[in-house]
């Protein structure tokens, strides 16, 4: 037995092969006995976010016509009590590095948009080595990585991908502009609402060494769709797409799980700045292009 104990050792000195164990079984009693524990400790998080939700819909109920007054007071409400119910999860994943179920809590933590990704990965390394190599733990980690990897600071991934005519633009075509890489699609309610904000910011700094540059996750049989929707929110500068829904090379690339999402890109290919949303955009371009500044 301590022979093959050794063997296997060196197998994995040699060859950097990883012996994943398998993940636990999500009915087991040790593990409900974990989720337990969790739910104990987010029970006053998670009740305010139920009744955050139910005032919202409540109050639409009571309209005629379903409108967004209000929409954006109860987005910022929500905001904040997801970012506190993140941190509870990030307490309990600090308290529990042993659970299999602190793991399940981190994903939760990562989501479509993770914050701080640095802080995430501290995090991830801090539990059992056990829980790091179950298939869950694994995934997680290459997960982590791939969003550090887009992360601000780092240089943004090239990429080529046809327009709306089938030409093939490449984000290295922007180099020496501040670009705005915004995902967004036709489908996506919240990203035809940032888009007349969108459209303000690029009026007022095409002419100053600042681009935008659209990637569409519209699908397969929806080209008309896109172009419709180019043309009724003025969207007048370069879009490409693969029409491939969630599946676009590109969105993989940038680890888009949510949209609208966008990465303001500097003249060197550098990542500068990540998902700003409405005044944010602006401000962030009125500290970074001077009045002086004119499109090269």
């Amino acid at each position: 037995m301590k022979l093959k104990l050794n063997f296997t050792l060196l197998a994995c000195m040699l060859t950097g092969a990883v012996f994943a164990q398998q993940d636990p079984d999500m009915e087991s009693p040790a593990i409900q006995k974990q989720k337990i524990e969790l739910e104990a400790a987010l029970t006053g998080v998670q009740e305010k976010l139920v009744l955050s939700e139910k005032a919202y819909r409540d109050a639409q109920t009571k309209k005629v016509k379903y409108d967004t007054i209000g929409l954006g007071a109860w987005r910022a409400e929500m905001a904040v009590l997801k970012a506190e119910k993140k941190k509870e999860q990030a307490v309990f994943i600090g308290k529990h590095p042993d659970y299999f179920i602190s793991l399940v809590a981190l994903n939760d933590v990562i989501g479509p948009l993770p914050a701080n990704v640095p802080a995430l990965k501290k995090l991830f390394n801090k539990l059992d080595s056990k829980v790091q190599q179950t298939p869950t733990g694994i995934k997680t980690k290459t997960t982590l990585d791939k969003f550090e990897a887009v992360s601000i600071g780092k240089i943004a991934p090239l990429f080529v991908a046809p327009d709306t005519s089938g030409k093939s633009i490449g984000l290295a075509d922007y180099k020496g502009k501040y670009v705005l890489l915004d995902f967004w699609a036709s489908w996506c309610g919240p990203c035809r609402e940032e888009n007349p904000i969108v459209v303000k910011a690029w009026q007022k700094y095409k002419d100053r060494n600042f681009d935008v540059l659209s990637v569409s996750l519209d699908q397969t049989g929806k080209r008309d769709a896109w172009l419709k929707a180019i043309h009724e929110d003025q969207l007048t500068w370069q879009h490409v797409s693969n029409l491939k829904f969630w599946d676009d090379d590109v969105a993989k690339l940038y680890m888009i799980r949510s949209i609208p999402q966008n990465f303001l890109i500097d003249p060197k290919g550098k990542i500068i700045a990540v998902n700003l949303r409405g005044a944010e955009l602006n401000q962030k371009l009125a500290e970074l292009i001077p009045e002086s500044a004119t499109r090269k």
